[in-house]
C-alpha cells in the first residue's frame, strides 16, 4: 500500500475504518496512517489476531508533535505484543516487538523501541502510547489534517512505496526511484509514473499546492 495523500488534493473524503477498505482494495490506492493501519487491522482481526489501535506522537524538527497525530497497531501473537505500522514513511518493513529494548535489525535500518519510543539508526521517529484508543478518538485530529493550512498533508502532494532495492517516491512532479531523481515534464508522464511505480490509475491529477502558490493553474 502506498503512503500517499492524493485524496487531500483531489477533494476526496478521507475515511476512518471500514470505508477505507474500498479505496485500498478496489481502487488500488493507499493513504496515510489513519487509513492504511485501520484497514490492515481489519484484515488481521478477520484472520484471528488480537488488534489494538495505539495513538502516537511524531518527532518533528521542533520537537514532539501533538497527541493522536499518528495511528499505529499493537498486534498480540502468542502473548507477544508487536508494533505493526503500514502508515509511516520511514518505518520498518517488518513488525517490531514492543516487549524489548534490544536492537531490531530490518531492511530499512536498525530499530529500537524503548518505552514506546520508536527510533531508526539512533534517530527518534515517533512515540506510541501504551493504552489503546478508538477510531473516533482520531476524528478531531483528522479534521485538523484536512483543514489547517499548517497541515503537512496540505503542503505538497506525495506518494511513496518501498521497492526491492529502496523506495519510489513521487512529490508533485519529482520522481525518485532507488535514489535516482527525475523531473517529470508533463501530465502524461505523471499519470504514467503513478501507474508504473505505485499501481495507481488516476482519471485526473491532484492539485499541486506548490504549483498553485507559484501561480501555475492546474486543470
Amino acid at each position: 500500500m502506498p503512503f500517499e495523500n492524493l485524496s487531500y488534493h483531489l477533494d476526496e473524503d478521507v475515511h476512518l475504518g471500514g470505508a477505507v477498505v474500498d479505496k485500498i482494495v478496489r481502487q488500488r490506492r493507499g493513504g496515510g496512517c489513519y487509513e492504511t493501519n485501520p484497514a490492515f487491522g481489519l484484515l488481521l482481526a478477520a484472520l484471528g489476531y488480537r488488534v489494538e489501535i495505539l495513538p502516537g506522537r511524531v518527532f518533528r524538527p521542533d520537537g514532539l508533535g501533538p497527541p493522536f497525530c499518528h495511528l499505529a497497531l499493537r498486534v498480540t501473537v502468542g502473548g507477544v505484543p508487536w508494533l505493526v505500522d503500514t502508515g509511516f514513511g520511514r518505518n520498518s518493513r517488518h513488525p517490531l516487538r514492543l516487549d524489548t529494548a534490544e536492537a531490531q535489525p530490518d531492511p530499512h535500518g536498525t530499530y529500537h523501541v524503548r518505552d514506546g519510543e520508536v527510533s531508526r539508526n539512533g534517530r527518534p521517529l515517533y512515540r506510541v502510547e501504551p493504552h489503546p484508543a478508538e477510531l473516533d478518538d482520531f476524528r478531531p485530529t483528522l479534521w485538523w489534517w484536512r483543514t489547517c493550512p499548517d497541515s503537512p498533508f496540505l503542503q505538497e502532494v506525495f506518494c511513496s512505496l518501498p521497492t526491492a532495492d529502496g523506495r519510489a517516491t513521487l512529490k508533485g512532479r519529482r520522481l525518485t526511484v532507488d535514489g535516482s531523481t527525475t523531473e517529470l515534464t508533463d501530465d502524461a508522464a505523471v499519470f504514467a509514473a503513478y501507474r508504473k511505480h505505485f499501481g495507481i490509475d488516476l482519471d485526473r491529477l491532484p492539485r499541486d499546492p506548490l504549483a498553485v502558490a507559484a501561480g501555475v493553474i492546474l486543470d
